[in-house]
């Protein structure tokens, strides 16, 4: 009977996963199944740019995984049950049971509402394709009015900083407002900041800071400060939360639901689960949590990949190196800012900004891209065998 691999989730970290273990582990030997509830693959770090009118690639997930031998099940997961080794999926068909023997899990975050009111009923956010396009939809008849409509961008993050900016810039007959609860640009160095500040100055982004939203509202946000901002649409960055069904299923995780993993990406509660992107809670090289980012899910696909070959065929698992080096922020199509970080996670001096660091950003948002949809590098003809009993390998792997 062949090791069944089931990953849970077709985003970044998903499709490199599966790609590269379709590449390198024996058909013979293994079946792969993917589980995702959307046909396309959507690049999340660009839907702040879908929002604001450009149009951004969205493969066909078929297409994707064609002639590699992966299954593609559409269909949204319910509940992992990690004794039975079984995913339970919801589809159009009713869905069903899916078995497994390693589980891969990459579903990923979603937009967090902080237990903010009206925030799901009236805000819209880039969390997603669909949302992103209900929020382009809304500034599309904003625009066609004429008559300089306000929109509110709430979160002083980066995906906060990028979605003002992009609007701004893209959508110039609009007001675009962007709400931090301290100041602006904090996570930046001094000269960082300058540049931000700048960029929304010349783009007319208005900054208000040291405010904290407590309702949202069709046409108005409440402050805790007691003031009332009206806008015509209220867009909602302020911070992101794994979906839930990795606490449900009695995985061990963190208060805010990241699994729980040792250096490998393996779960220290279920050897046979892994972990990778924003659903992990991974410890980096300088002993700091990875923060949820594209290059994080980037570091942690990769060991899940090394662990799984090495426990399945019996060889050295090989050890990634994971380090967050900086951060990258789009202002628009023109200008970026690419923030150094020391381990810590704290600024450094050095940062780049302008043109350059704009098609910096773009060439990693494009290869990124260019990984997840050729996620097999087009099936080289060496693949690995299973050891023998691979259950027992993996359980000495643990032991060791």
């Amino acid at each position: 009977m062949k090791h069944r691999i089931v990953v849970l989730g077709a985003g970044y970290a998903g499709a490199f996963v599966a790609g590269n273990l379709a590449r390198r582990l024996s058909p013979a030997d293994t079946e792969i199944t993917v589980v995702n509830a959307e046909p396309d693959f959507v690049q999340r770090l660009r839907m702040h740019q879908l929002a604001a009118g450009h149009e951004v690639e969205a493969p066909k997930l078929a297409d994707v995984f064609a002639g590699t031998g992966i299954e593609l099940r559409l269909a949204r997961v319910t509940a992992v049950d990690p004794e039975q080794q079984v995913v339970t999926v919801a589809d159009a068909t009713g869905g069903g049971e899916i078995g497994y023997d390693t589980l891969v899990h990459t579903l990923g975050s979603h937009v967090a509402d902080q237990g903010v009111p009206g925030v799901t009923e009236h805000a819209f956010n880039v969390a997603a394709r669909p949302s992103a396009l209900r929020l382009r939809e809304r500034l599309d008849r904003l625009e066609q009015r004429g008559d300089g409509a306000r929109v509110l961008v709430v979160g002083e993050g980066l995906t906060g900083i990028e979605t003002a900016t992009e609007i701004a810039e893209a959508r110039p007959g609009l007001a675009v407002t962007l709400i931090a609860r301290g100041v602006l640009g904090t996570q930046l160095s001094t000269g960082a900041r300058g540049h931000l500040r700048r960029a929304c100055d010349r783009l007319g982004v208005t900054v208000v800071e040291h405010t904290t939203v407590e309702a949202v509202e069709a046409t108005r946000v409440l402050c805790a400060d007691g003031s009332v901002l009206a806008f015509d649409a209220t867009v909602w960055t302020a911070g992101f939360a794994v979906d839930p069904i990795a606490a449900t299923s009695g995985l061990e995780v963190t208060e805010h639901g990241r699994i729980v993993v040792d250096g490998t990406m393996r779960s220290v509660s279920h050897p046979n689960v892994y972990a990778a992107g924003d659903s992990v809670h991974a410890v980096g090289d300088n002993g700091r949590p990875l923060p949820m980012s594209c290059a994080s899910a980037g570091y942690t696909s990769k060991q899940v990949i090394e662990a799984i070959v090495g426990n399945l065929t019996g060889r050295p698992i090989a050890h990634v190196k994971l380090a967050y080096v900086g951060n990258h922020i789009s202002l628009g199509r023109r200008d970026a800012i690419l923030q150094m970080v020391d381990d810590e996670g704290r600024a450094k001096p050095t940062y780049m900004r302008g043109r350059k660091a704009a098609r910096i950003k773009s060439a990693i948002l494009n290869g990124s891209l260019w990984a997840t949809s050729h996620p097999t590098f087009y099936l080289p003809k060496r693949k690995r065998r299973l050891v023998a009993t691979p259950t027992a390998a993996a359980a000495k792997a643990t032991a060791a």
